[in-house]
């Protein structure tokens, strides 16, 4: 409401008591609002200190003992005429000009209660706009001579907890028109300190909910302790749910964090554990060479990645007979149906490897897609092995060291021998070998001794520490590793006649081969440890892989009628119990395109923390090789959506 030169009224509250009575209050109100019209100076100022019963209306009125203030409140608005537009002595230039919106917005910010009229943060002008007419009162301080805006006691901890949150709306609302600029600055020419009374504004204020502290002003500027459900919300609208591709699953540390805040080191754009300043003041950096907790390969990395201290490894070993053809897919042979999970690292090695190994390794890669990358490959002669990891752990393995063992010295091509890589894993270290053992039925003992000559020749580990070199033996490299997986050909037969093998595998066994592996080499020359000492084998719950006939699931039927056996294994040692879990043991009889079935073993792999002292790969892979890999699986898919869509687009008809 706006009186008739346009500013607008100034509603004055004044608070009684009722046992005085009204007839009093109104003769001191009346005397009060003559006292507001009184001019000093230039007439830009209130003068309240001037009226000579201001003492007695104090003494009367409002001053009344304190427990009966809240019980005894009622509130009356009076609406006296507003002081008439100041005039304005000269004209000001800009600077003034400036300078007496900054000293307005000053005076405004003062906290009124202060005797000294210090500054404070909770502004007046927010707590007129915020607080509703019906809750507050105006006292008159003949002392200072000034306005208060007395809070009252019965007002919700709402309007006090949020002083300092205004709203770029309720800032608009709050602003005082330009041209009372001058008249609020009244106070410099007559030396007297008087505030206005609250200002009704000439629309409501929009409507408020209950709590004004809304999602939106919370996460602003910072994160307020006085919003206590915050931590509650945040959790609900970005708490990211752990998933994995591996059995190892990567779980977040369940914080949350505020994107938009400058005062705080956390942000939703990142999963990394946020540092403080002072932490990384004083952060020894020795500490990763002699604790393990400090490490690029510590506990607190290794749990960040696997909480149960464990991983999934897949071993397999294929002979391809030398075949230039290679099977189309090879998602049965590395993805069996029965995990959920791929696994977290992929070893495969093969003997009598096809001519194209390049080729043989991009089928690979196109096959495990982008999630892997190929960490090392190694070839001997026709032996070849590749090892792919997770593109998330390649910056926790070590170098990779590699070398090789020829069994059969006057051959020139080297068909049969050894390759074995190792590398470190965080603090485990791990050997992988893949062999191609002395073929033919009676040639056990020559078997023997090609086991022994690996295991003495191959001189692993060259740069790569020892993790624990007390348990180490010269003789043996299996001894200097943590975890040792032996996979390959070793051509160990069945000692029995191919009849007698056939009416066994009649009998439809379908996971109970007891009675043929009663009649295997290799188990018989492990219980009397001539071979293969402190290794194991998973049990064995598929037929044998050797020998078929060239895409057909039939075994032998040339003129030779070789004997059907096992011989390609897999075989795990580990330097502590029980470090080793196999998940599943099996071949693959889907691929027909060799006279061996891949032969494949899941495994659950303990690791453990490691220290600073380990030199890292740095993230090394063969990049070339993940390109063309997925720039193949990228197109085949485009070329399956082709034809699904020609085959949609075809029509046939039928001519009779």
């Amino acid at each position: 409401m706006n009186s008739s030169n346009g500013f607008p009224q100034h509603a004055v509250a004044c608070v009684t008591s009722s046992t005085e009575g009204r007839v009093l209050q109104d003769q001191q109100v009346k005397k009060a609002g003559g006292a507001m019209r009184k001019e000093a100076g230039d007439s830009r100022v209130l003068a309240l200190k001037d009226h000579p019963d201001i003492e007695s209306f104090l003494n009367d009125t409002l001053r009344f003992p304190p427990d009966e203030i809240k019980p005894n409140m009622k509130i009356k608005s009076a609406t006296p005429k507003p002081p008439r537009k100041p005039r304005l002595a000269r004209a000001s230039s800009l600077d003034e000009k400036s300078w007496r919106k900054r000293r307005l917005f000053r005076m405004s910010q003062e906290n009124l209660i202060d005797p000294n009229e210090t500054s404070s943060s909770n502004g007046s002008l927010q707590e007129t706009s915020l607080s509703p007419p019906t809750r507050s009162r105006v006292a008159l301080n003949g002392n200072e001579g000034s306005l208060h805006n007395l809070q009252d006691a019965s007002e919700p901890s709402y309007y006090r907890k949020n002083k300092s949150s205004i709203s770029e709306s309720e800032k608009q609302v709050s602003e005082v028109p330009t041209a009372s600029v001058g008249f609020m600055q009244g106070k410099e020419s007559s030396g007297s300190k008087s505030r206005l009374s609250k200002i009704t504004p000439s629309r409501p204020l929009p409507p408020l909910e209950l709590s004004m502290a809304s999602h939106v002003l919370r996460t602003a500027n910072r994160i307020d302790s006085d919003y206590m459900d915050y931590q509650h919300y945040s959790q609900s609208r970005f708490e990211r749910v752990s998933s994995s591709l591996s059995d190892g699953r990567l779980h977040n540390s369940g914080m949350v964090y505020d994107s938009c805040s400058t005062d705080s080191m956390k942000s939703t754009f990142s999963l990394l554990t946020p540092l403080r300043a002072k932490d990384v003041r004083n952060r020894s950096y020795l500490e990763g060479s002699l604790l393990a907790s400090g490490a690029l390969l510590g506990s607190e990395e290794l749990s960040r990645y696997f909480p149960d201290r464990n991983i999934g490894i897949f071993v397999a070993t294929w002979n391809m007979q030398g075949q230039k053809e290679l099977p189309e897919n090879l998602d049965d042979f590395l993805f069996p149906s029965d995990p959920d999970y791929a696994q977290d690292m992929y070893v495969i090695g093969v003997q009598e490897g096809c001519p194209d190994r390049r080729e043989w390794e991009i089928r690979l890669q196109e096959a495990l897609g982008p999630h892997y990358v190929m960490l090392y490959s190694a070839a001997h002669g026709v032996l070849y092995m590749s090892v792919f990891i997770r593109r998330d752990l390649i910056w926790f393995c070590s170098d990779v060291e590699y070398a090789t063992v020829t069994t059969r010295i006057v051959s020139q091509i080297k068909t049969k021998g050894a390759l074995g890589i190792c590398f470190t894993f965080f603090g485990t270290s791990f050997l992988f070998i893949t062999s191609h053992f002395t073929s033919g039925d009676g040639k056990v003992y020559e078997r023997t001794l090609d086991y022994n000559k690996t295991i003495q020749a191959l001189g692993l580990p060259k740069n790569v520490p020892d993790t624990n070199p007390y348990r180490s033996s010269p003789s043996d490299v299996t001894t200097r590793f943590d975890e040792v997986f032996w996979f390959g050909d070793f051509n160990f037969r069945l000692n029995k006649d191919r009849e007698s093998v056939e009416s066994i595998l009649s009998q439809h066994l379908d996971t109970d081969m007891s009675k043929l592996l009663q009649y295997d080499q290799l188990i018989k020359e492990m219980n009397d440890e001539a071979i293969f000492k402190g290794f194991q084998e998973a049990a064995i719950h598929f037929r044998p892989s050797y020998k078929f006939d060239l895409g057909q699931d039939s075994y032998d039927t040339t003129s030779k009628q070789r004997t059907p056996s096992y011989t390609d294994r897999v075989m795990y040692r580990s330097r502590h119990k029980d470090d080793i879990q196999a998940v599943k043991y099996s071949s693959c009889s889907a691929i027909r395109t060799s006279d061996h079935r891949p032969v494949y073993g899941l495994f659950r792999v303990k690791v453990r923390p490691g220290r600073d002292n380990i030199p890292l790969a740095a993230g090394q892979f063969d990049r070339e090789l993940y390109l063309i890999g997925i720039k193949r699986r990228i197109t085949r898919e485009l070329q399956k959506r082709q034809e699904l869509k020609d085959q949609k687009s075809s029509r046939v008809c039928a001519v009779s």
